[in-house]
């Protein structure tokens, strides 16, 4: 990609950015040229995702992670990203908060070797990938409610959502669920999941993605109290059967 292609694509990232409140610095700036670089080029051979136009990249994935940036805090909080699949949006907000310590939790392998060079080439520290399903990751003791923050985005129905990520979160900590424009819908349905894993909604920021002309819809998700052990069924059991 030539430079001018890739000075029009800072701009245009650096300007989406900053529409919701994030300034990128020149070194973030390359970074995140690098990792759309290597998506681009890994996406040849892995199927990683179906977004192939660098401008696509730029705007659906790297400013669509940034929506969140307002309710992350910088420091010392911790995330997991549920369902990471190429990186979204863990490895973009670990970039803009380098003191966030992220964990980037997928149940493919490849996306995981991905996610390792990309690391790697960004010499980012305090983050790591985890090969499990979300169901089997939230009964371990290393990684259950050890999280200030549980994220996901584009993976699943809000009340299959809720049983996979609400056992990663301490107690206080939050789920933030980023979700398009039928969000409505799933949170009238998610009244038992809420019920039954100690947690209550406590915000809903809706808003227009203006750059790609598209709704979006942002659910954050306290957890009141320790969850039940019966939390998280077996895997396959919370898509198939939602609380």
């Amino acid at each position: 990609m030539n430079q001018d292609m890739n000075l029009e694509l800072k701009a245009l990232l650096f300007e989406g950015a900053k529409t919701f409140g994030v300034e990128l610095s020149p070194a973030q700036l390359d970074a995140f040229m690098t990792y759309k670089d290597m998506l681009l080029d890994w996406n040849t051979r892995v199927n990683l995702t179906g977004i192939t136009e660098a401008r696509d990249v730029i705007l659906k994935h790297f400013v669509d992670s940034l929506t969140i940036a307002d309710l992350i805090q910088n420091a010392p909080a911790s995330l997991i990203d549920v369902g990471t699949g190429a990186g979204f949006p863990g490895i973009p907000l670990k970039i803009i908060f380098p003191s966030l310590r992220v964990s980037l939790l997928d149940s493919l392998d490849k996306r995981l070797t991905f996610l390792k060079a990309v690391i790697s080439a960004l010499s980012l520290d305090g983050i790591e990938t985890i090969h499990l399903r979300a169901e089997d990751a939230g009964r371990s003791k290393q990684l259950r409610e050890q999280y200030d923050f549980a994220v996901a985005r584009a993976l699943a129905p809000l009340p299959t959502l809720l049983e996979l990520c609400m056992p990663f979160v301490k107690v206080g900590g939050a789920f933030i669920a980023m979700k398009g424009a039928n969000a409505a819908s799933e949170a009238a349905g998610s009244e038992n999941a809420l019920a039954a894993l100690s947690s209550e909604v406590a915000q809903v920021k809706e808003f227009d993605f203006e750059q790609i002309g598209a709704k979006r819809t942002i659910y954050v998700v306290r957890k009141l109290e320790p969850l039940s052990i019966k939390y998280p069924r077996q895997a396959g059991k919370p898509a198939k059967a939602p609380l």
